[in-house]
């Protein structure tokens, strides 16, 4: 029975912030603060409304708080390109082999993998005859034969 490796699965995400027009905790307190400020004293602010804009200042807050959280979550469920790739150690790969000056496919070698790096976010996997090779280069991925 082939095992499935959870890994496979994940892949890199890159999380974008986003500017947003919405008021912040800062600036939703500063407000507050103004209007208390501010108020008519012979007609102070209602406490169901104070009570009601603090509730407001809460609910905001703990939104906040969770997306925080959530940004926190996707950040760690990325997975390096060496994790993903680490269930070929083992394996027997095919790879083309290319003609240096025209760039065409003129033969195809196999190797057995025997480690996986990383290079500028690239995943790289090392042949037991020492050859390096860029996993999106891989045509065959098989068993080897014992």
């Amino acid at each position: 029975m082939t095992k499935i490796d959870p890994a496979n699965y994940l892949t890199n995400q890159t999380v974008r912030g986003s500017t947003s027009s919405s008021l912040g905790k800062d600036e939703f307190l500063k407000i507050l603060m103004a209007q208390l400020q501010n108020q008519d004293p012979l007609k102070p602010m209602d406490d169901k409304e104070f009570i009601s804009q603090m509730t407001t200042f809460s609910s905001l807050e703990q939104t906040m708080n969770m997306s925080s959280s959530i940004e926190q979550l996707v950040k760690s469920q990325t997975v390096s390109p060496v994790l993903q790739y680490s269930n070929l150690i083992g394996k027997k790969v095919t790879y083309p082999v290319l003609n240096d000056e025209t760039g065409k496919v003129v033969d195809s070698k196999q190797g057995l993998v025997v480690a996986v790096s990383q290079k500028d976010g690239v995943a790289l996997l090392e042949l037991d005859g020492g050859d390096k090779i860029d996993v999106e280069s891989i045509t065959r991925v098989s068993e080897p034969k014992v």
